[in-house]
């Protein structure tokens, strides 16, 4: 029996933001189908809980505390792996943060910290990253970018900035990067049931429930859900695929009049 081409067995991941939410999701699918993880975010004690579960699944992990704003930060976790791993066949640029603001109350240091972390984090992380990739002449590069980057968000101009320079920096890279074998693709989540998405949703003063008709399966996405396509733009089955945005949203909205 050949080897399913959706499996990562012995393949070496970095998961950022891989503490919570989606990041958590992806690092435990991930090892799940072989991987094994290195995840990486500003608390470590997020991070322990999520090695401990790869682990438990016969798994290695490293958790490495890590601002994906700091480039000295960034280099110490790309660092740190290479000592552990010896290679990175694959990194998961999914580290972000929003908040709700109307664009005329939002200061230049709120709009700074969201940019920061959401896009100058994978310019950070992908460089940092793709320099050992390039050595390899091999890896697999998966950004999460965001629904709110192809469509907009009202009262999260910043985000949806971000998000946006997140889809058209895959574009760029992986035209760049084909010749020395690099993939490049991204994701766009809609609503995913996540504590960070549910708090900004409190925090600005939103319903927690999902409007009706906010995509066509009409209910929340789950973390595992955007795992699923994380590992096939990680694994051999998207083969021919690079610079490419796959949108996981439950399906166009209905519109009704």
């Amino acid at each position: 029996m050949t080897d399913s081409v959706f499996e990562l067995k012995d393949k070496v991941a970095i998961v950022t933001g891989g503490g919570t939410g989606i990041g958590r999701g992806i690092a435990i699918e991930f090892a799940k189908v072989g991987a094994d993880v290195v995840v990486a975010s500003r608390k470590l004690e997020n991070l322990e809980k999520v090695t401990a579960g790869i682990r438990g699944l016969g798994r290695r992990a490293l958790a490495i505390a890590t601002d994906v704003r700091k480039p000295d930060d960034v280099d110490n976790m790309v660092q740190k792996t290479m000592e552990q791993f010896g290679r990175i066949d694959i990194l998961v640029n999914n580290a972000g943060a929003s908040f709700n603001c109307p664009l005329e109350n939002m200061t230049p240091g709120g709009w700074d910290v969201v940019i920061n972390i959401d896009l100058r984090g994978v310019f950070l992380c992908s460089r940092a990253a793709g320099k050992v990739m390039i050595q390899q002449k091999k890896g697999k590069i998966v950004n999460i970018s965001s629904m709110a980057g192809v469509w907009g968000s009202p009262m999260m101009a910043h985000y949806g900035a971000a998000k946006a320079g997140v889809i058209n920096f895959t574009r760029s890279l992986a035209a760049e990067w084909a010749k020395h074998n690099i993939y490049v693709n991204c994701i766009a989540p809609g609503p995913i049931l996540t504590e960070g998405y549910l708090g900004v949703r409190t925090a600005g003063g939103l319903a927690v429930e999902l409007p009706p008709g906010s995509n066509a399966l009409n209910r929340w996405g789950r973390p595992e859900e955007i795992a699923y396509a994380a590992i096939f733009l990680a694994s051999e089955a998207s083969s021919f695929m690079t610079g490419q945005t796959i949108c996981v949203d439950g399906g166009p909205a209905s519109r009704q009049g």
